[in-house]
């Protein structure tokens, strides 16, 4: 899939978007779409038929599958580029390897903790409240027993107040009405009740809260009730008005036995009642507010928000501000803030409502409430499990921002190298990769460094290399032309040569030139090593041997002579072998000398009785070594040989680079094997037998790469008196 930020010339947004909507499968669709759309548009304003709708139907399919073929492929490219470099990739790796998970585990557990902190706090305050409401019942319980033996309206009286007194002790602002109802009187009741009409309500406390009950709502009947109840003041209906402060307060109903009237104790949930059940509890209660609506009989009751009235919940010395910088300097002392759910009845209609009521607890209570250590064994366990945490924390955070480096390394070092890759691709070998670390990938670094000054080095042997190539072509072309090219014009011969220097350019050498009338000069030399040196010396040899052969008919003479002036120039390592021979075609004779060369090859003509090749070697010492003054041991051994030519005589000069040529083995190909071979085809054309020689040596040499230089040259003569030209071919 083409990537629009990196093959599209145009990098603007207009490119861009062209190319979302014309090169891409998704783009194309949702253009098709659109046409189809405003086609079907179009056409209704004409028509209205059955098939305009089906093509708008298409054409809504083809919107909805282009966006999605473009989001699609919008997402995979945008994430190809961001996530392109290694270390974006690690990053996002380690986050979701490392971090996340991490990450999860303290959530998870920081959850729980709080679940079961809330959760705890909940039912703690909840039990609490309802433990305030089972005692207004018994309140009540009590009170309507111990009220059955008053014997007139004084004595219902002072009993009355008598158990205030003891309940406010315990209940802060505790109050007790009696409400009459004839309703509920048995009918064998005593005179002392029934001195008690039936709108005379008996109070007893400070009822500050709310006015007492003048009379009880019928929804209570005949039964006794306890538990929360919320209602207004006693000149407002309760629900009318939304502005109206309402209260809160455990209250329970009991009845004696007779009947005849109720008892109604309160208890407010006022500031000092809830500082009470905080230091019991250890929990700090807050507003009170209704939530929702129920139905009770198909009745509907609407619960309105409401504060507890004329108190506040934090009359305490310290206040909330107090609790703050305690938490400050104790985490597990500040209180953390809640709610817990409670059912209230309302007292006018019975309606039952669901209310909130904030509540703020510690860590410290709560651990309290769930274990039986002391309190200081608490903290302690809180402050380990706190330090723990933080820990665990600190070394996430280390291992997080460990993790951040290490992949700024590990990518920081690859992105040095994709640089240095790119640069070397581009052709600079001169840029160096800036090694920041003693690891791998300094190591890397340092051989990528390493190899590049090698290609460097490399590359300018290369041109060096390169350049003395050309030169030693340019020298191979030079020491050719050095080799004789002209046919010469003498009857009765045929001469044919090839040299094939084992490098660019060699030490051998062969020659043949005019020596006077119907005589010619044949000469083959071999310089001791190979390259340039030797070729140097080939092309003095060759003008020397040009101006001695003017001056001297003699072979051996002319090799004393050059003997003498060579030894005077060539190093103390070189030397010159050579053979030097003089055919002389109105004399019929050969005269030769061998300066340590190869032996000379003859085979007779078919006038000789025999026809074997003879492997020809007179006595004779290289050129140019200084082993005496003078020349003298060279004068000595040397010998030359004359002998006299028939017609079909066949001579081959050759030097020693074909008979040294060996075989995977070692073995060479040897004189034996090259006699065998001229004597076998002497009679067949000179040019077939210079090939047949070369492919019998490639043959034995095998995949053997060649050594050393291979030159030779062939001698024929023809039968004398003949009207032809000798030829001469030159093989280079």
């Amino acid at each position: 899939m083409p990537d629009p930020f990196r093959d599209t010339p145009e990098q603007s947004a207009a490119g861009v978007t062209r190319h979302w909507l014309t090169r891409t499968f998704g783009g194309r669709t949702l253009l098709a779409g659109a046409g189809l759309k405003l086609l079907t548009r179009a056409a209704r304003l004409v028509s209205d038929a059955s098939a305009l709708r089906v093509v708008d139907t298409i054409g809504d399919i083809a919107l909805v599958v282009g966006a999605a073929l473009l989001v699609r492929q919008l997402f995979g490219d945008v994430r190809g580029r961001l996530l392109w470099r290694v270390r974006r990739k690690l990053t996002v790796s380690y986050l979701f390897i490392g971090f996340v998970p991490a990450l999860l585990i303290i959530i998870f557990f920081l959850v729980s903790g709080l679940i079961l902190f809330f959760n705890v706090s909940q039912y703690v305050a909840a039990a609490r409240i309802q433990t305030l409401v089972e005692q207004a019942d018994f309140l009540a319980a009590s009170a309507a027993t111990g009220l059955q033996g008053a014997e007139n309206r004084a004595e219902l009286v002072r009993r009355l107040e008598r158990r205030q007194t003891g309940a406010e002790r315990a209940y802060p602002y505790a109050s007790y009405a009696i409400v009459p109802s004839q309703a509920c009187a048995a009918p064998s009741s005593g005179a002392s009740v029934r001195a008690t009409a039936p709108d005379d309500v008996l109070v007893a406390g400070p009822w500050r809260h709310v006015d007492p009950p003048r009379s009880l709502p019928a929804w209570i009947g005949c039964r006794p009730v306890n538990g929360l109840v919320a209602y207004t003041d006693a000149a407002t209906e309760w629900g009318t008005r939304k502005d109206v402060p309402a209260h809160v307060a455990a209250r329970g109903v009991a009845w004696p036995e007779d009947g005849r009237f109720a008892v109604v104790v309160d208890v407010p949930l006022t500031a000092p009642l809830m500082a009470k059940m905080q230091a019991d509890t250890g929990i700090d209660y807050g507003e009170v507010s209704a939530l929702r609506a129920v139905t009770i009989d198909r009745v509907r009751y609407e619960c309105s928000g409401f504060p507890l009235a004329g108190h506040s919940l934090h009359e305490n010395a310290a206040g909330p501000a107090a609790d703050q910088a305690a938490g400050w300097k104790n985490p597990f002392t500040r209180p953390l803030g809640w709610v817990t759910f409670l059912s209230y009845v309302d007292w006018n209609s019975g309606g039952s409502c669901q209310a909130s009521v904030g509540i703020r607890m510690t860590l410290v209570r709560l651990y309290q409430l769930i274990s039986a250590a002391p309190v200081d064994v608490n903290t302690a366990f809180l402050s380990i499990l706190a330090l723990v945490g933080v820990l665990f924390l600190l070394i996430q955070i280390a291992a997080f921002v460990m993790g951040l480096s290490l992949a700024r390394s590990i990518t920081g070092s690859v992105h040095e190298l994709f640089t240095g890759t790119e640069r070397v691709r581009l052709g600079d070998f001169s840029h160096k990769i800036p090694i920041s670390s003693r690891d791998q990938l300094g190591e890397l670094a340092q051989s990528f460094n390493s190899m590049t000054r090698s290609i460097a080095d490399l590359l300018q042997q290369k041109a060096e290399k390169e350049r003395m190539e050309q030169e030693l072509r340019i020298a191979r072309n030079i020491q050719m032309s050095l080799l004789p090219s002209e046919p010469v014009t003498l009857p009765g011969l045929s001469v044919v040569a090839h040299c094939e220097p084992a490098r660019e350019v060699g030490g051998d050498y062969y020659d043949y030139m005019n020596v006077g009338d119907q005589r010619l000069g044949l000469l083959i030399a071999d310089v001791a090593g190979k390259g340039t040196s030797a070729a140097l010396y080939m092309a003095e040899l060759k003008g020397l041997m040009l101006s001695l052969s003017q001056l001297h008919t003699s072979p051996r003479e002319l090799l004393i002579n050059a003997n003498t002036i060579l030894s005077r120039h060539l190093d103390s390592r070189s030397f010159i072998t050579i053979t030097y021979a003089v055919v002389d075609v109105e004399r019929r004779t050969l005269t030769y000398a061998r300066a340590g060369h190869c032996p000379l090859i003859y085979v007779p003509g078919a006038y000789a009785p025999s026809r074997a090749a003879q492997i020809l070697a007179p006595d004779g010492l290289v050129l140019g070594l200084q082993i005496d003054d003078g020349g003298r041991r060279f004068t000595r051994l040397l010998e030359e040989v004359t002998m006299p030519l028939g017609t079909g005589d066949v001579f081959l000069f050759y030097t020693d680079g074909l008979t040294e040529a060996m075989d995977g083995d070692g073995n060479c190909f040897g004189d034996a094997r090259l006699g065998a071979i001229v004597q076998e085809h002497a009679d067949a054309p000179f040019d077939e037998l210079r090939d047949t020689i070369l492919r019998e040596i490639a043959t034995f040499a095998g995949p053997a790469a060649q050594q050393d230089d291979m030159t030779m040259l062939l001698l024929r003569v023809e039968e004398i008196g003949a009207d032809h030209r000798v030829s001469s071919a030159v093989l280079n």
